[in-house]
């Protein structure tokens, strides 16, 4: 709001409006080939999400993250709690794959595979097909209400209640197993905490999807705010050629380019009718852009109908614009220091990442000592202490482990089976063993000794690995 003078010739008091309510926003349906893509990504995006709980591996569900367990599966790779630097590494990955993606051409991600994209997508879909397209939405909006609105607003709400719970129920479906989930929920045996999951997604779906929807990106998403320190001349974004489209201006469909002053944007609006978060992209480039593309398409099928070259709206960089190379000239640009230092360092992260993920240790274990008695002498007169063995199988074989332990000249370990230890895939056992030695070799205190562990899988023997874990004998 502007300052106005008062009669003192003082400026008025200003008001800044923190937050202005949105309008609502009834994008036209884009065609082409972006919004072809957009489908295509849509389509693979959900057919993972939807699908995946159902996939089976064995006896059970192929990716499931049992966090109740504490453990996560992901086909035959089995992660425990202690394995959380494998989560680290992915988070560290996905990070600079984002910054380096960014780098080269800029909010892809938001524009085709970003979850609130992808369901705001979904929901304009039913929009347009319960409703019409762009104008007859709005024209029903200002209608009063009626039986034929109602009629068509409940058939809406109906398709999206569907739509919203099913996600709530599949992203549930993630964490506990499915096959049962579902049935559960449908005979109302469901527990109370995967129900609440399911209903709290899928109000979150309709919310961010249906009521939300561009908002979420402009004041919640911080990807909008800080995208820009990625972003250099060369990144590839979507932009309006300003030399060529200006001046804009209406013109009759069978006058040449040549033969009007004006630039080749006929001011259709078209771009703007598309956009789903409703800015002008010939403003020049704003957060709000999610690089969706769907003004290319839109104004590309203008400039056909005009005869006029594609382009005026495309994917190029500001380099290009400024006439420092030309469009055919953008790939050389791409190994750049920038971008060649986020692929270094999403290369090294990957390649940590796999190496820590086939080399770590697929026996997991957890060494207690005994407090009720810190040690005591046996029936042969050896001072000895008495340990809590957890041991875990990171692993969906099962594996047979022995141990051994070191530390004294003369030690001695008691407590094992015979053949050792049997641990299902997936699973765990408790063993309780008791380490003894000569009383001369431990003296009054604490002293350090190790425990082995020799497992392998038990229908290969032959593939034994050793683990080593330190612990404390304590003397008297």
């Amino acid at each position: 709001m502007a300052e106005q003078p008062n009669s003192n010739n003082l400026p008025k008091e200003q008001v800044i409006q923190l937050y202005k309510k949105a309008e609502r926003i009834h994008p036209k349906k884009a065609t082409g080939k972006y919004a072809n893509l957009r489908i295509l990504m849509i389509l693979v995006t959900q057919l993972f999400f939807y699908g995946m709980p159902w996939l089976m591996w064995d006896d059970r569900q192929a990716v499931w993250f049992d966090l109740a367990g504490r453990h996560f599966y992901i086909f035959g790779l089995v992660l425990m709690a202690n394995d959380l630097l494998l989560l680290t590494g992915l988070l560290v990955i996905s990070a600079f794959g984002l910054f380096w993606w960014t780098t080269i051409a800029g909010r892809l991600w938001c524009g085709y595979a970003c979850p609130q994209t992808v369901y705001t997508e979904i929901m304009l879909w039913i929009d347009h097909l319960v409703e019409g397209d762009r104008n007859k939405r709005m024209k029903l909006d200002k209608e009063p209400w009626n039986a034929r609105k109602i009629r068509i607003k409940l058939t809406k709400y109906l398709l999206i209640f569907v739509v919203a719970a099913w996600t709530g129920i599949t992203f549930a479906g993630w964490f506990v197993p499915i096959r049962e989930f579902v049935p559960a929920i449908f005979h109302g045996t469901a527990g109370a905490g995967s129900f609440g999951v399911a209903a709290f997604y899928g109000f979150v779906t309709w919310l961010f999807g249906h009521i939300m929807r561009g908002q979420v990106c402009f004041y919640m998403c911080p990807y909008a705010r800080f995208q820009s320190a990625m972003f250099d001349h060369d990144t590839l974004v979507i932009s309006y050629d300003t030399e060529r489209g200006e001046p804009r201006g209406a013109r009759k469909k069978n006058v040449s380019r040549e033969e009007t002053p004006l630039g080749d944007c006929i001011n259709c609006t078209m771009c703007v009718q598309v956009c789903p978060t409703g800015i002008d992209i010939r403003d020049g480039l704003q957060y709000q852009c999610i690089g969706c593309a769907a003004c290319i398409d839109a104004c590309n099928e203008v400039m056909d109908k005009m005869n006029y070259p594609r382009g005026l709206i495309r994917y190029t960089t500001e380099a290009v614009l400024n006439k420092e190379y030309t469009d055919a000239q953008i790939k050389k640009r791409l190994l750049r220091p920038k971008v060649v230092w986020y692929g270094g360092l999403l290369m090294l992260a990957l390649i940590g990442l796999l190496t820590f993920g086939f080399t770590r240790d697929t026996l997991n274990v957890d060494i207690m000592k005994d407090r009720a008695a810190m040690a005591r002498t046996n029936q042969d007169g050896l001072l000895e202490n008495t340990y809590r063995l957890r041991l875990t199988n990171a692993s969906e074989k099962t594996q047979m482990v022995k141990l051994e332990v070191s530390g004294f000249k003369d030690i001695r370990l008691t407590g094992q089976p015979e053949n050792g230890v049997r641990v299902k895939g997936g699973g765990s056992e408790m063993v309780i063993v008791q380490v003894a030695t000569q009383p001369e070799y431990a003296r009054k205190g604490s002293h350090p000794i190790v425990f082995t562990f020799h497992y392998a899988p038990e229908n290969e023997p032959n593939r034994v690995r050793d683990l080593r874990e330190k612990a404390s004998f304590i003397g008297e």
